[in-house]
Order: structure tokens, then C-alpha cells, then sequence
């Protein structure tokens, strides 16, 4: 395919850590539960941008949970999801069952968004996918560990992770590197 990246050479705006040769990984090539207990692979997002999240209810930062909702509204028509993934290792602050998480984004902030079972982001329990998040889009320092709930990592249509978002990281100040992805 003419232009396609051929594993030696940089394309212009892309960092090492964007391109995905034959034997990378891509977030296509995970799976996960969904908070109903359905299994799901995340193939299934295939020419999708995604915008994936550890989250949690009882946070600070849960009211983004609308604004991510709003860009899922917005966006989805275009070929875009949010994917959540509730996570306890911080403060303890997503104590519910998945029936409780589900019940409380759909109540609270009308999330229609696919939400996942809970899941570790951290340490040798941490979900298969966070670790390969984490370490494709390191955190400030080079560090791979996620420091809160709301961390969000932004992934194009080919499941490669092209850019990493503190919690603070408002949704909406997001929206203008999903128009350039979805294009």
C-alpha cells in the first residue's frame, strides 16, 4: 500500500510510540468483560476511534462521566466510542457490584456509552489491556503507572494509542484531537 508505514521510517507527525508494525500489539488484539458479564472483544471496535477510561463512581472527577458522554453523542455517528472501565485501586472510591456501577452512570449522568467490569489499571493484577495502554503512552515522566481514576488514552481507527490524558483533562478539551482522528 502506497504511503503505509514500512516499520523504518517515521511518517511526519508520529512519534515511535504511534507506529505499529507487524508485530505490535494493537488494542484490537485485547478483550474484556462488560458490566452485564458479557465477554467482548475489543476487535469488535475495529475502525473505531477510541477513547478509553478508568473510571470510577464515587471520585472527584466522576462528573466527567457527562462529559464524556457528551463527546460519545457527538462523535459516535462518525465512528467513535468511549469505552469505561470502573477501577477500585484508588481510594477505594468504585466499591459497587457492576450492577450498581451500571445503575448509577445510567441514573446519575445518563452514560450510554459501553461500560466494562471492574478491573485493576495497576500492578501485576492490572487488566492485560492497561498494561499494554500504560506502556504505549507513558505518563508524565516516563512513568507507566496511572495515578487516578479518569486517566483516558486516545486510540485511532487501527487500535493504535496515540496520546495519553491526565485525569484533570477535561472531556471536552479533548474533542479537537478526536476531529483530527475521525478526520
Amino acid at each position: 500500500m502506497a504511503g503505509a508505514y514500512d516499520g523504518r521510517h517515521r511518517p511526519p507527525g508520529i512519534f515511535p510510540r504511534q507506529c505499529a508494525t507487524a508485530d505490535m500489539t494493537t488494542v484490537h488484539d485485547f478483550s474484556a468483560v462488560t458490566l452485564d458479564g458479557k465477554p467482548r472483544k475489543l476487535a469488535d471496535y475495529k475502525g473505531k476511534v477510541l477513547l478509553i477510561v478508568n473510571t470510577a463512581s464515587q471520585c472527584g472527577f466522576t462528573p466527567q462521566y457527562k462529559g464524556l458522554e457528551a463527546l460519545y453523542e457527538k462523535y459516535r455517528d462518525r465512528g467513535f466510542a468511549v469505552l469505561g472501565f470502573p477501577c477500585n485501586q484508588f481510594g477505594q472510591q468504585e466499591p459497587g457490584s457492576e450492577a450498581e456501577i451500571a445503575e448509577f452512570c445510567a441514573v446519575n449522568y445518563g452514560v450510554t456509552f459501553p461500560m466494562f467490569a471492574k478491573v485493576d489499571v495497576n500492578g501485576e493484577s492490572a487488566h492485560p489491556l492497561f498494561k499494554f495502554l500504560t506502556k504505549a503512552q507513558p505518563g508524565l515522566l516516563g512513568t507507566e503507572s496511572i495515578k487516578w481514576n479518569f486517566t483516558k488514552f486516545l486510540v485511532d481507527r487501527d487500535g493504535n494509542v496515540v496520546k495519553r490524558y491526565a485525569p484533570t483533562t477535561e472531556p471536552k478539551d479533548i474533542a479537537a484531537d478526536i476531529e483530527r482522528l475521525l478526520g
